[in-house]
């Protein structure tokens, strides 16, 4: 007897979601457990929740992580958006070619690379003009907002490519100045893909390990480093507990994107 082809996909298709979801799911209901051991069910409790809340070292690192993205995602935006834009808008000058590669590099060069070369370039500054004096949120911040513009230059130059020329044409046939035209015409236009890579940049630097780890100091620990050097000696029950705390999070807001875009889509059709 032979399988019908919807019932492979379909098979396959679950069984992908299941190998993706079920360590995720596990790791919810753990969080939930009496024990302190993760893999010993002993019983409900919240307790863990309130141990989080108490765990200085976790929320310290959490809030240095979330200042951190905040202003990689803000400064990624700043310099991708003109980065796109040159790409784009002023066709062929010195240094385009340049320009191109070293936005694209940051995309495809493992972490690896980017935390080593972020570190002996910090090393190096400190010792001919010292700054920056030592390894911190500064340093990670401009590691940060190296790779994660380059994202952002890619997501702003695909969207200024489809975007109608004539638009800003028009208004500079009317006297606007050229930044006039770029705040008032442009970016309104693009605001969808400065989203986009706002938003990505901020999950790329709040997930970030490796380079973080390279550029960071003392006082300095994101919250992907103590959570593996927590994991490192042993899975705590607090660590379940924020990862569900996130994954409840991200649930929220995924949640209400998808109901603002199906309310816009109603208004579109409406």
């Amino acid at each position: 007897m032979t399988v019908r082809r919807p019932t492979l996909v379909f098979s396959l298709l679950a069984f992908g979601y299941a190998f993706l979801y079920t360590p995720i799911f596990s790791l919810i209901v753990y969080s939930f457990n009496e024990s302190r051991l993760v893999t010993v069910w002993a019983g409900f409790s919240t307790k863990w929740y309130v141990s989080l809340l108490h765990n200085e070292q976790l929320l310290g690192a959490a809030w240095i992580s979330l200042r951190i993205a905040l202003m990689n995602a803000t400064l990624a935006v700043v310099l991708g958006t003109l980065a796109g834009t040159a790409l784009v808008r002023f066709g062929r000058f010195r240094g385009r070619s340049a320009l191109a590669l070293m936005i694209g590099a940051p995309l495809v060069m493992p972490d690896v690379i980017l935390g080593l070369a972020s570190l002996l370039l910090f090393v190096a500054m400190e010792q001919l003009i010292g700054w920056p004096a030592g390894r911190g949120m500064t340093t990670i911040t401009i590691a940060h907002v190296t790779f994660s513009m380059a994202y952002v230059a890619v997501i702003v130059q695909s969207r200024l490519v489809r975007l109608d020329p004539s638009l800003e044409e028009a208004a500079m046939d009317l006297g606007a100045r050229p930044w006039k035209v770029f705040f008032v015409i442009t970016l309104p236009l693009i605001a969808p893909a400065l989203a986009a890579g706002w938003l990505l940049a901020f999950t790329l630097s709040l997930d970030d390990l490796v380079i973080a780890s390279f550029t960071s100091g003392p006082g300095a620990s994101t919250l992907p480093m103590v959570v593996y050097s927590s994991v490192r000696l042993g899975v705590s029950p607090e660590i379940n507990a924020l990862a569900t705390v996130l994954v409840a999070l991200v649930t929220i807001g995924i949640v209400i994107a998808g109901w603002s875009m199906q309310r816009k889509a109603r208004q579109t059709q409406v």
